[in-house]
């Protein structure tokens, strides 16, 4: 068994757009499920379904915090309260406090996910003599792991793109602040030619 190492250096730590706040929301739900407190918490079944939906919560609060949205929005989005919304983004929660531990990590880049992956798919609990089943079945996983490459190459290629729009970016707001000084001074000129 291998070790699947989970590389967040890219998460934008202050979203901009639905996209970035996505990906902030998800390493923040990530992140937290893999830390020890969190997978002990988790073993009691009782608790694992209300964990789950208060980590979900707490870990989307806080993405949407950080996006600079205002507390009655994010109340809105997740359909939750203003007051647990608080809660979750000021660590007065358990999940908010384990959420906000997770963002620091990432923002000191000392969170590191390292997953167990045996690096193929194991096909359990088909009944024996059923060969064309598993077949099927090791079918469809080979098609999920193409698929699975693919998307990591679309993922790649738009990181990319999002790198080059975001340069192109800086560039116009470069120029917009050179029109603008160049604009000032024309105004500045025209005003001294008045006074001739």
């Amino acid at each position: 068994m291998t070790e699947l190492t989970i590389d967040l250096s890219d998460v934008p730590l202050t979203p901009f757009g639905a996209r970035e706040e996505q990906k902030l929301e998800a390493a923040l739900i990530v992140g937290t499920l893999y830390s020890p407190e969190v997978v002990e918490l988790l073993k009691d079944p009782v608790e694992k379904t209300t964990w789950l939906e208060s980590l979900a919560v707490a870990a989307a609060a806080f993405a949407k915090y950080k996006a600079g949205k205002p507390v009655s929005k994010i109340a809105e989005e997740v359909g939750r309260s203003e007051q647990t919304v608080r809660a979750h983004i000021q660590g007065k929660t358990k999940a908010g406090k384990l959420v906000i531990s997770t963002y620091e990590k990432l923002k000191s880049g000392t969170l590191k996910l390292v997953v167990p992956f045996s690096g193929e798919l194991q096909i359990t609990g088909v009944k024996e003599g059923s060969e064309k089943e598993k077949e099927e079945l090791a079918r469809k996983a080979t098609e999920l792991e193409k698929k699975v490459s693919e998307l990591q190459g679309e993922v790649e290629r738009l990181r990319k793109e999002l790198d080059a729009c975001r340069e192109s970016n800086n560039k116009l707001t470069s120029l917009i602040e050179l029109v603008r000084s160049k604009l000032q001074q024309l105004e500045e000129l025209k005003q001294a030619l008045s006074q001739v």
